[in-house]
C-alpha cells in the first residue's frame, strides 16, 4: 500500500501525451460526479399551428454534450414529431458551444443537426447510427417511424432567444460511460470538450495542482487531450492515478469502469498484453506523440499478478522510437508480473463500447411524466 517497488527519474518532468486525459477525467469526476449527464435543450420562440404541424418561429438548440451524435439528433426529431411538430417556419439557431459528431466547429455541427432533423436531407450514416441504437435498445416503435422535422429558414449560430420556451431536454449517458469511450479510443475531441465544460485547460490545471498538493512546475498543461507540450513528473502522475481510484471507489467503481482493459477492450490497448495468460491483467492509458519531444510514449495504469498484488505503474519515455518504447513497456510490465508469480486477470465483464453511449434520456418539458429509455444491463 503505497510502497514503491521500482522507481527511476520519478521527479523529472516528461511529456505524458494522451495520459493527460487521466487528469482531465479526474477533474471531471470530482467536479461533475460519475453520474452526471450533459443536457441538450430544444427550444422555440414560436407557436405551433396544430393543423399543419408548423412552428411559426425559430427552433433553438443549446448544450455542450461531448458525446452528442447523429442518433441523438434523430431522437430530437422523433420527440418533436410526438409533440406534433413536423416543420419549423423560422431558422435553426444553435448556441455557441454546441458540437455534434466530434466536430469542434459549432457551425458545421449546426449544419449537420439541420440535415439530420430532416429525413429528406439526412445522410445514410445518420440513419445507420439511429437504426443500430434503436435495434440494440429494442425500441420497435421508433424503428417503425421515420422521424423528420424540416426547418425552412437558415442555420444560425447564436444564443437561445430570451423569450424561448423549452420543448425537450435530451440527456447524455452518464459521465463514467462517456469517460470509458473517451479513454479507450483516446478521443482528443471529447477530452477537450470535457475540459471546456470544466472551464478550460488552465482552470483544470490550477484545480489539480491544489487538489493534489503538488508544485505547479510539476504539472504544466498545454491541452487536456495530451496534444502539444505538456509536462508532468511520474510522481505527480501516480498521484493522479491514485486520486482517480479513490474518486471511483466512492461510487463503487474501479479503474476498469473508465479505462481500457488490455487485450479485451477495443481501442488503444486492444493489441497489447493479448497472450492468453496476460489478457485482462493490465488496465492502462497509453500516450503517443510521434513527433513532439522526439517521440513520446507513456503507459499509466495498474497491473495484477498471481500473488494477488495490484501495482500502479507510470512509464514515460521520450526522444526515441515509439514502437520500441512500447515493446520495452510491455516487457517491463510482464517482468514485474513474472517476478510475482505471473499475471492474473482483473475481474472484468466487458460491455460493448457502443452500448456505453446508449443510456440516454429525453424529457418533454412541462410534463414530469416520461419514460426514460431502458439502460443496457
Amino acid at each position: 500500500h503505497g510502497r514503491v517497488v521500482s522507481s527511476q527519474a520519478a521527479f523529472d518532468t516528461f511529456n505524458p501525451a494522451s495520459a493527460v486525459k487521466l487528469a482531465t477525467a479526474l477533474a471531471a469526476l470530482e467536479t461533475l460526479g460519475a453520474a452526471h449527464r450533459f443536457n441538450t435543450g430544444v427550444w422555440t420562440d414560436g407557436a405551433l399551428d396544430r393543423d399543419s404541424g408548423t412552428v411559426n418561429g425559430n427552433l433553438y438548440i443549446s448544450g455542450m454534450d461531448p458525446s452528442f451524435h447523429y442518433e441523438h439528433a434523430m431522437m430530437v426529431a422523433r420527440q418533436l414529431n410526438l409533440l406534433g411538430i413536423r416543420e419549423v417556419a423560422g431558422d435553426l439557431v444553435v448556441s455557441p458551444g454546441f458540437t455534434m459528431n466530434f466536430d469542434s466547429s459549432t457551425r458545421r455541427s449546426a449544419e449537420q443537426m439541420y440535415a439530420t432533423l430532416d429525413s429528406t436531407l439526412r445522410t445514410t450514416q445518420a440513419v445507420r447510427a439511429w437504426t443500430y441504437e434503436r435495434s440494440v435498445l429494442k425500441d420497435q416503435a421508433s424503428l417503425q417511424v421515420n422521424p423528420s422535422v424540416a426547418v425552412l429558414g437558415e442555420v444560425v449560430v447564436a444564443p437561445v432567444a430570451p423569450g424561448a420556451k423549452l420543448l425537450i431536454t435530451q440527456r447524455s449517458s452518464k459521465l463514467v460511460d462517456i469517460l470509458k469511450v473517451l479513454l479507450c479510443y483516446s478521443n482528443n475531441f471529447m477530452a477537450q470538450r470535457l475540459g471546456d465544460n470544466l472551464g478550460g485547460t488552465e482552470s483544470v490545471r490550477q484545480r489539480l495542482v491544489k487538489r493534489l498538493g503538488v508544485s505547479p512546475a510539476d504539472l504544466r498543461l498545454a491541452s487536456l487531450s495530451g496534444l502539444g507540450v505538456n509536462r508532468v513528473t511520474p510522481q505527480v502522475m501516480i498521484k493522479i492515478l491514485r486520486s482517480l481510484r479513490t474518486e471511483l471507489k466512492k461510487n463503487g467503481l474501479s479503474l476498469s469502469d473508465i479505462m481500457p482493459v488490455a487485450g479485451i477492450d477495443p481501442g488503444t490497448m486492444e493489441d497489447r498484453f493479448t497472450g492468453l495468460a496476460w489478457k485482462g491483467s493490465v488496465i492502462a492509458k497509453t500516450g503517443t506523440l510521434v513527433r513532439t519531444d522526439g517521440g513520446v510514449s507513456s503507459l499509466v495504469g495498474e497491473l495484477r499478478s498471481a500473488n494477488g498484488e495490484v501495482l500502479l505503474i507510470v512509464i514515460m519515455n521520450q526522444r526515441g522510437s515509439v514502437s520500441r518504447f512500447r515493446e520495452n513497456q510491455d516487457y517491463f510490465v510482464m517482468l514485474i508480473q513474472n517476478s510475482r508469480g505471473g499475471p492474473k486477470a482483473f475481474n472484468y465483464k466487458p460491455i460493448p463500447l457502443a452500448m456505453q453511449l446508449l443510456d440516454t434520456e429525453s424529457t418533454v418539458a412541462g410534463s414530469e411524466e416520461y419514460e426514460p429509455e431502458k439502460s443496457p444491463n
